[in-house]
């Protein structure tokens, strides 16, 4: 079961089950109010069984909105092979470090965006004034409920100022965190509806002027770390009351001369979700962006 959250035509904003290309409507006024209530539940499947239906609609009818109420969206680095490797070419000062957590028990975790700054599907993602050197990053998302029970994935675009952090590590919160900085979406998938880990495929496009001009793919197969052990990591010392959202790090990482231009359309593909597609937006020019 796939369930997002939508804007009608009327303006109303609510939770949907998403199918083909058809979402129905959830009836949620004599019950949970939000998508995070719904997935607060002890059987999220027999709850939104439960729940009243109205009149199915078109996808084309409706506004896909980030499949995100009050959670926190938080991102694991260097998870992969190819990413480890990506991360020691931004810098020769920073190789040791990345080479160090890739092979540490402890995994690289860092806060990437709070609601205000997530795009949801068709919505677009920015580019910082101040970097020369962006990148999209496909990531398959772990989506918790409060007691970080895993209960559902999306996909997550980790957008990224190669240049800014491999000029000093230290300013890894500014490479990663700052307006329209993160994908989600384009809606959540039910734990129990996914694929077998093993078989789930990530793909990434980016097209400029129409046509494809990166295109990579990879699997969650290819990952050095498991999504209990990063659930775990991040629980530690460490609450979320209102849920929180896991990006799981990169395996598509574009060549060392790509970078991003405003009007690029990037698309991120991931079995038993779907496509989440965002254009981009260059930042303005002044220092506060």
């Amino acid at each position: 079961m796939k369930l997002a959250r939508i804007r009608l035509s009327n303006g109303d904003t609510t939770v949907a089950i998403v199918d083909a290309g058809s979402v129905t409507p959830l009836d949620l006024s004599g019950g949970p109010s939000s998508l995070f209530e719904i997935l607060e539940s002890e059987d999220v499947d027999a709850l939104v069984a439960s729940l009243p239906q109205k009149t199915t609609v078109l996808i084309s009818e409706v506004d896909l909105l980030p499949p995100v109420d009050q959670q926190e969206i938080w991102a694991a680095g260097v998870t992969y092979r190819r990413s480890r490797a990506a991360r020691m070419e931004e810098s020769e000062a920073a190789a040791s470090c990345y080479d160090r957590v890739y092979e540490s028990p402890r995994p690289e975790l860092f806060l990437k965006a709070t609601p205000h700054r997530v795009a949801g599907n068709g919505q677009p993602l920015r580019i910082r004034a101040d970097a020369t050197w962006n990148v999209p990053e496909p990531e398959l998302t772990l989506v918790m409920n409060s007691n970080l029970q895993l209960v559902g994935y999306t996909i997550g675009n980790d957008m990224s100022s190669r240049d800014i952090e491999g000029d000093n590590p230290l300013y890894l919160p500014q490479a990663k965190v700052y307006d329209q900085c993160a994908g989600v979406g384009p809606w959540i998938t039910l734990a129990s509806a996914m694929p077998p880990r093993e078989k789930i495929g990530i793909g990434l496009t980016i097209r400029r002027a129409g046509k494809p001009v990166f295109e990579g793919q990879t699997g969650v197969d290819q990952m050095a770390r498991g999504f209990e052990d990063l659930i775990g990591w991040l629980g530690r010392d460490n609450s979320f009351p209102t849920g929180a959202m896991l990006m799981t790090g990169t395996g598509v990482v574009p060549d060392n001369d790509f970078t991003l231009q405003a009007g690029d359309v990037v698309d991120i593909r991931i079995d038993g979700i779907g496509t989440l597609s965002n254009p981009i937006v260059q930042a303005g020019s002044s220092p506060a962006g």
